[in-house]
């Protein structure tokens, strides 16, 4: 191999070596997002948090895609809107799960999602999942029982993530569906969606309380959560996810955000001082492990 080809390979090494490094910095923030949120909701409800979240990545987003927005089109507008009418229930029944639920439940359950998506996407086409997608949503599955201590001992924080997970599958193949042939930039879409979630769940707010109902009676530690949540994960961890993409394949992106509700799960125990029984460190083994299973499978159906 000639020293320039080399030299090229180092590089690109290199930048895989960073991007891998950068995705897994993504999976931790987004695993700390759980006892962030967990944290936040001792101050305030479960609806102004997710109004003021989304409120600031919106405000942030419009003025980046800017340009982006006022050239869309009235079905961008459409379709933007009705994602973030589903981002809004994602969110809803995400953090009124963590509400009711430990961080680590909802770090692990949320997970799901990665295994619900291909069935709802091949069920849409008349057709099963690959094998190993099925045997993945099986283990994962089976992790979820042992970590609520069987399927019928799931409390209602663990069933309102676990529609959250379903929701998030919803959002995946919804997606691919309304933005196909589109011209819309990510960006764009991310505040439009952003947008819909501040101004559905600021409806809402109005609607229950009044103006009254904006108001917090929070110290700096709510103010920090919220900002953690908008700056770190969405808006950073979304440029830097697909910034990834670009320099790796989507398949190892996958593999690598697999690691999300370990970091979630630790940084429960950490931080809340949650306890991390056997059953835990079983079920969190069973739903990572089914997770990555049915992801490679369905990364190699893909390749196929």
């Amino acid at each position: 191999m000639a020293d320039g080809d080399m030299t090229m390979e180092t590089a690109r090494g290199r930048g895989t070596f960073r991007a891998d490094l950068a995705v897994l910095g993504v999976a931790l923030v987004w695993g700390a997002s759980y006892p962030v949120a967990k944290g936040a909701l001792a101050h305030a409800p479960v609806l102004l948090l997710i109004f003021y979240r989304f409120a600031t990545t919106a405000v942030v987003m419009s003025a980046i895609a800017r340009r982006d927005l006022a050239r869309a089109s009235h079905g961008d507008l459409r379709a933007g809107a009705v994602l973030g009418g589903i981002l809004f229930l994602i969110f809803l029944a995400e953090i009124g799960g963590i509400a009711l639920t430990t961080a680590t439940n909802a770090a692990l359950i949320i997970s799901l999602c990665t295994v619900f998506t291909p069935f709802l996407e091949y069920g849409l086409r008349g057709r099963l999942p690959p094998p190993g997608v099925i045997l993945g949503a099986g283990i994962a599955v089976g992790g979820v029982a042992v970590l609520a201590g069987g399927m019928t001992a799931l409390g209602p924080g663990d069933l309102l993530v676990l529609g959250a997970a379903g929701l998030r599958a919803v959002m995946v193949v919804s997606t691919k569906r309304l933005m196909a042939g589109r011209g819309l930039s990510s960006a764009a879409l991310t505040a439009l969606q952003s947008l819909t979630v501040a101004a559905l769940s600021l409806a809402v707010l109005l609607g229950q309380r009044g103006p009254g109902g904006l108001v917090v009676s929070a110290g700096p530690g709510f103010w920090g959560a919220v900002g953690f949540l908008s700056l770190f994960c969405t808006i950073a961890a979304f440029y830097v996810q697909n910034a990834a993409v670009r320099r790796t394949s989507p398949t190892r992106v996958s593999l690598l955000m697999g690691t999300e509700p370990l970091f979630g799960v630790a940084l429960a125990w950490l931080l809340l001082a949650e306890p991390v029984t056997a059953a835990t460190l079983l079920g969190a083994g069973l739903i990572v492990g089914g997770t990555l299973c049915g992801v490679a499978a369905e990364n190699a159906a893909r390749r196929e």
